[in-house]
């Protein structure tokens, strides 16, 4: 999301430019309400909605946007119904609202909207969808009525604090990247937490983790990976994180069950009650069979985006196989040619 309003930022300084918010979802669809792609005043794209001619709908109408600033709702039918002028064969439907952003105004939403967002605070959005007006930030004791705009409260980056500049660490950091997470590290050996080890970290903490952890004290969307050289170090983490005012969204820690069966002795013995380390991953990541780091980082990313989502970690296909199994005739029913 951060992204999505830098380009937009930019996009600012050069003209007008269209900002389309998925609004409405209904069945399969491949983007969630709040989802948002950026067209600026050259007719440049930025971002996604879901690709496909659905896009490419949204794609040709917010040029009719850019020219008359008339507020449009896109109807996308991903339905693949019969007959009927389909976008996609996902199932579902999707509404889509383009609004023209232009001047001083747009632009010093924008920023507020960048800088609590950069300050690890989230932060309400309110679109009126009745042409009553643009949009603004809403307080949480503001009133909005749901039915004529969108209310959506934009969530800071999540941040990945990545205790432990090993080998994991230097491979988790680029999978964390890529997968959306801003990167912080920490280790109290400068050699490792530097930044030709970790050209795409945000933050490099080559300090105590205690003083790590408190920088990071107000941040709203905070995940954690405890992949350090020894359990000692764990601890003193886990320490500091479970005590944190506004809870971690994950803590993860590598090791084998008796080295995290260790950490978990020893923070029980210092007070901490057992609730809480239910909440701690660990080991770290999905079963996936990983051996080397990178496989490992791998592990820990996919389980940072079933955390972040909701997911099952189930395989996708194994609803379809098994339905596959119990209706696919058997030898004996074939008949023989």
């Amino acid at each position: 999301m951060t992204t999505c309003f830098q380009q937009l930022a930019q996009a600012l300084n050069y003209g007008p430019a269209v900002l389309a918010t998925v609004t409405l979802v209904r069945g399969s669809v491949p983007r969630e309400a709040g989802a948002k792609l950026v067209v600026d005043a050259n007719g440049q794209a930025f971002n996604t909605i879901g690709g496909g001619a659905g896009e490419a709908k949204v794609l040709r109408q917010a040029q009719e946007v850019l020219k008359t600033g008339a507020k449009q709702f896109v109807e996308i039918d991903l339905s693949g119904a019969p007959q009927r002028q389909t976008q996609g064969v996902c199932g579902g439907h999707m509404g889509v609202w383009l609004e023209r952003w232009q001047g001083e105004a747009a632009k010093s939403l924008v920023q507020t909207i960048l800088q609590r967002l950069n300050q690890g605070k989230s932060v309400t959005l309110v679109t009126p969808l009745d042409g009553s007006g643009d949009p603004y930030l809403a307080d949480n004791s503001d009133p909005v009525d749901s039915a004529t705009a969108f209310v959506e409260t934009l969530q800071p980056p999540p941040t990945l604090l990545i205790v432990g500049a090993g080998h994991v660490g230097i491979q988790l950091a680029k999978v964390a990247h890529l997968i959306g997470f801003q990167v912080a590290v920490q280790d109290d050996r400068p050699e490792w937490a530097n930044a030709d080890y970790y050209p795409q970290a945000h933050q490099i903490l080559a300090t105590g983790v205690e003083g790590a952890i408190a920088s990071l004290a107000t941040h709203q969307n905070l995940y954690a990976a405890l992949v350090t050289r020894g359990y000692t170090y764990d601890l003193a983490a886990l320490h500091l994180l479970l005590q944190r005012p506004i809870p971690c969204q994950y803590i993860g820690m590598i090791g084998s069950e008796k080295r995290v069966r260790q950490v978990y002795g020893a923070i029980a013995q210092a007070g901490i009650a057992s609730d809480m380390l239910a909440t701690i991953y660990g080991p770290i990541g999905l079963d996936i069979g990983a051996l080397t780091p990178e496989e490992i980082a791998v592990s820990i990313g996919a389980e940072l985006i079933l955390v972040q989502r909701g997911g099952t970690g189930r395989s996708l296909s194994e609803r379809l196989r098994q339905q596959l199994r119990d209706t696919w005739p058997s030898q004996e029913q074939i008949e023989p040619v």
